[in-house]
């Protein structure tokens, strides 16, 4: 059975199915009045203004600029990668995004429009968003995005194998998908609304970062329930609880659903208060998002003119 360098530090957990089920079901079980109640209790933390200027540069240059849609055109990808690159035309201090994430065959284009730039290309990969496909097919999808330049790489569990309690299928997905993304940074997506309980994402969590990923993350952005404070604190608990264990750093990448400024600045005081200050960049923590950026650009501009923008500002996604 083929085992990553991560689950060394933990023993033999992956060595057999029912050792996998044993580590994963002996994980303590959360408590969600107490999770929901802490994750609410921190989002309501104010910050100073200094702190705020701060926030948004950090939060913008945490953003993965996506766009995931049957109509994606190689003009729209190449103007995504443009606002990537120069987020606010009028204000070169602005940061750069962290990446722009786009389908593998947007990659080619998506890497030719932020050449140059220090912006990553991801691309969602292994039969994305539903996972429904064949271990070689999602193994071909990961390699043609690595061929085209992809930086890293968004895959999706099987959630059906992951709820029918097939752990170890899930666990040898992920470590093929590791090993075909190369030296491509590996986002292991669960796709939290459908894991039904708070246990099912610890465990999710647990299995992802035992398996080889460099980060975890929340949601395809595709289902009604995305990323909730709740469900990030909790794969917040999990990154740093496996790093005291293993001494190994994962990131976290919340993703759909957070549109505000003020959303944002709550995942950023989760982050520092759950796993610390050694998360808070954008190697270790990401925001995927579309229509969040904009948002930030405009309270950016507020909080340096005065004024809020008038709506030609920014661009419309």
């Amino acid at each position: 059975m083929p085992t990553s360098a991560h689950a060394h530090a933990l023993g033999d957990v992956t060595a057999s199915d029912s050792t996998l089920r044993r580590f994963l079901h002996g994980l303590p079980g959360v408590d969600a009045v107490g999770l929901e109640a802490r994750a609410a209790s921190l989002g309501t933390r104010s910050i100073k203004t200094t702190a705020k200027a701060y926030a948004i540069d950090l939060a913008i240059s945490m953003v993965d600029l996506t766009t995931l849609e049957g109509a994606d055109t190689p003009g729209k990808v190449r103007a995504l990668g443009a606002k990537a690159v120069l987020p606010d035309p009028t204000d070169r201090t602005t940061p750069t995004t962290a990446a722009v994430c786009v389908y593998p065959d947007m990659v080619a284009v998506a890497k030719e429009a932020v050449a140059g730039s220090g912006v990553k290309v991801a691309s969602v990969a292994t039969a994305f968003p539903a996972g429904r496909a064949a271990l070689a097919v999602k193994l071909a999808d990961v390699r043609d995005a690595v061929a085209a330049g992809a930086d890293e790489i968004d895959m999706v569990i099987d959630r059906g194998a992951f709820l029918a309690g097939d752990y170890m299928k899930v666990y040898d997905e992920i470590v093929a998908v590791k090993e075909a993304s190369g030296a491509a940074r590996l986002k292991v997506i669960f796709e939290t609304g459908e894991l039904s309980t708070y246990d099912n994402i610890r465990r999710a969590s647990w299995l992802g970062m035992l398996a080889g990923a460099d980060f975890i993350k929340t949601s395809t952005g595709k289902v009604a329930v995305n990323a909730t404070p709740a469900n990030t604190l909790l794969m917040l608990e999990a990154v740093r609880d496996f790093r005291a264990q293993t001494g190994v750093q994962v990131g976290v990448k919340p993703a759909g659903g957070i549109r505000t400024t003020k959303d944002a600045v709550k995942f950023l005081v989760l982050v520092n208060e759950t796993a610390g200050e050694d998360w808070l960049d954008n190697h270790w923590f990401r925001f995927g998002a579309s229509s969040l950026l904009n948002d930030l650009l405009m309270q950016r501009q507020k909080l340096a003119t005065g004024r809020y923008s008038g709506p030609d500002y920014v661009t419309v996604d």
